[in-house]
């Protein structure tokens, strides 16, 4: 999955490619170079990100999209008015930080034949990584991830469409990440989505600034790999690409 950020203050590549060309000529790299998914996302959820308005977050998403017909794109939002809007344009799937507990959400991607990602997060955006405490990470993500598995199956959203994603960042220290990392296959029997590419967690741990982060990021992906990762969502395609021709011939 090849992130394209169609936003100003995203923390990785906020602006570059605000422009719709330019998320449109972005796409269509990643997809070249070997992304199965292109994740689209008109609001920034890093931490200390502010809300932008609805109507903000369509003008982003939508032209993109309709540009997009013969990728499959996945659309990053929280918004059920932007999931019936993205799922309108051609959208392939709904990858949703918040796990579709907005009002309507569920019924907006229950309605659809699309895939959807619940992810685990902690807080809000804003203040979401200032002090986040756990008693137990692992069993906790794990508990909230399979409660809204079985609120979504419960909606009508078959099994075979969900894809679940730990989280990693969003409300949790990097002791935290590590500790899901290590229990990533435990964390549920549904297909699981990695998001570490970058992440701050990688300059903890190496003291590299968000630009110098690739050897990191490839060596999070690599361990996701082992642990049982279906989806990596990263920025560096081509070369996550490699990472994974090695760790699929290693294990030929």
């Amino acid at each position: 999955m090849g992130v394209v950020n169609i936003t100003p203050d995203s923390f990785s590549d906020g602006g570059r490619f605000l422009g719709v060309n330019e998320a449109i000529t972005h796409a269509r790299r990643l997809a070249d170079e070997g992304a199965d998914i292109i994740d689209l996302g008109g609001e920034s959820t890093r931490p200390g990100a502010a809300p932008v308005s609805e109507d903000d977050e369509l003008r982003r998403v939508v032209p993109v999209l309709e540009k997009l017909p013969d990728l499959c794109v996945s659309v990053d939002t929280r918004r059920p008015a932007v999931m019936k809007a993205a799922l309108a344009a051609g959208a392939s799937m709904i990858n949703d930080v918040d796990a579709l507990v907005a009002p309507g959400a569920l019924e907006a991607v229950a309605a659809s034949s699309c895939g959807v990602c619940l992810m685990h997060k902690k807080g809000e955006p804003a203040t979401m990584q200032r002090d986040p405490h756990y008693d137990n990470v692992v069993g906790e993500v794990k508990g909230f991830l399979n409660q809204r598995i079985e609120v979504a199956k419960a909606a009508g959203i078959a099994a075979g469409r969900i894809v679940v994603d730990p989280g990693f960042g969003f409300g949790k220290t990097a002791d935290h990440n590590l500790a899901l990392l290590r229990k990533l296959s435990e964390l549920s029997e549904f297909p699981i989505l990695v998001g570490l590419s970058r992440k701050s967690t990688l300059g903890k741990i190496t003291g590299r600034a968000v630009d110098e982060r690739l050897a990191g990021s490839l060596a999070m992906a690599l361990l996701a790999l082992q642990r049982g990762a279906t989806i990596l969502r990263v920025h560096d395609v081509k070369e996550t690409r490699d990472v994974l021709a090695v760790w699929q011939a290693y294990n030929a």
